[in-house]
């Protein structure tokens, strides 16, 4: 009797949280594969339940989840969908969160504060994800804290393709809202063919979260277009000031480009108000109806996680699919 070999290739499997299905459908799209079907329920209490429908034994296993609001009740499912994998015998689990949640808390400020990023890293270390794929982190030490690979992706150029595509290039300058992000603004003033740059000198109360003053612009902005970047947008009262200060320096039109719409009540509120000719996102987080405003474009982060996620399972070069190689 001929013995029969059985198939032993590791295969591809897409997992998704229930926070942002329409994003995971999209990724799902792209990769040509389909979002493995799952029971997800709460009981009475909170508790969550998640079974999967398919076998998951041997495979290369993708979680995808977003973090909206409530953003502890996503992380939760996250954590417990990745336990589900590991006790399911799959070969290699990768969480993939295009919005790493807590990575504001990346470093204490004062005493007795916790280091929460740190604390989801070691979470998600702990319930069996063997690496993570992540967009635009608020800071670039996060990678460190998580003990195996972190596969850190930008939107930039995502972003700068858009402003390229419809803006144009002679009369712009690119403009960080804080002395902290100067570094990304002159990647994108490279990347919009060497623009010049300027940034607002502000101060925080460390007391007092979301809320700023804003100063004053430093560098030349009196009738240009002025591309606002920053990670993410949260209650918008940041960036808001900071449309203010420009204009009130003589700024022509200014464009807010982020990566992470937020957009907590009142950011749809305060950006309609700012004067801001247009705001640019992506859909690492879902947008409801009540957080859309007529100046809001939402941009598709589906390809860049798909592409990410085929050279990851496929063993290839993440850093090629920013500059073509390795």
């Amino acid at each position: 009797m001929t013995a029969s070999w059985i198939d032993n290739q590791k295969n591809l499997m897409l997992f998704s949280g229930r926070a942002h299905p329409e994003l995971a459908e999209q990724v799902a799209k792209e990769l040509d594969v389909h979002v493995t079907p799952q029971v997800a329920r709460e009981f009475a209490n909170g508790e969550i339940f998640v079974r999967f429908e398919e076998s998951v034994r041997g495979s290369d296993a993708f979680v995808l989840q977003s973090f909206p609001a409530p953003l502890n009740q996503w992380l939760m499912e996250q954590l417990i969908m990745i336990d589900a994998l590991k006790r399911g015998s799959a070969k290699r689990i990768t969480a993939v969160l295009p919005f790493y949640p807590y990575a504001r808390q990346d470093k204490k400020h004062r005493g007795r504060e916790p280091i929460s990023a740190r604390l989801v890293a070691d979470l998600l270390k702990t319930a069996g994800a063997d690496r993570i794929i992540t967009v635009d982190l608020h800071t670039d030490q996060i990678q460190g804290f998580f003990d195996g690979p972190v596969d850190h992706m930008h939107a930039q150029l995502q972003l700068a393709e858009y402003i390229r595509t419809n803006y144009s290039l002679d009369n712009i300058t690119v403009v960080s809202p804080d002395a902290g992000r100067v570094r990304v603004a002159e990647k994108w003033a490279d990347s919009l063919g060497g623009s010049p740059l300027a940034f607002i000198h502000k101060t925080r109360d460390p007391l007092v979260p979301n809320q700023i003053k804003a100063n004053r612009v430093v560098g030349e902005v009196e009738g240009r277009t002025c591309i606002l970047i920053d990670d993410m947008i949260d209650t918008g009262g940041t960036i808001a000031g900071a449309v203010n200060v420009l204009k009130a320096a003589g700024a022509g039109d200014v464009v807010i480009a982020a990566t992470h719409g937020v957009l907590s009540d009142p950011a749809a509120e305060r950006l309609t108000a700012s004067g801001a000719k247009e705001v640019v996102v992506t859909n690492t987080l879902p947008l409801t109806e009540e957080k859309k405003f007529p100046q809001l474009t939402v941009l598709s982060i589906a390809p860049l996680l798909a592409r990410t996620i085929r050279e990851v399972f496929e063993n290839g070069s993440v850093t090629g699919l920013f500059n073509g190689n390795a």
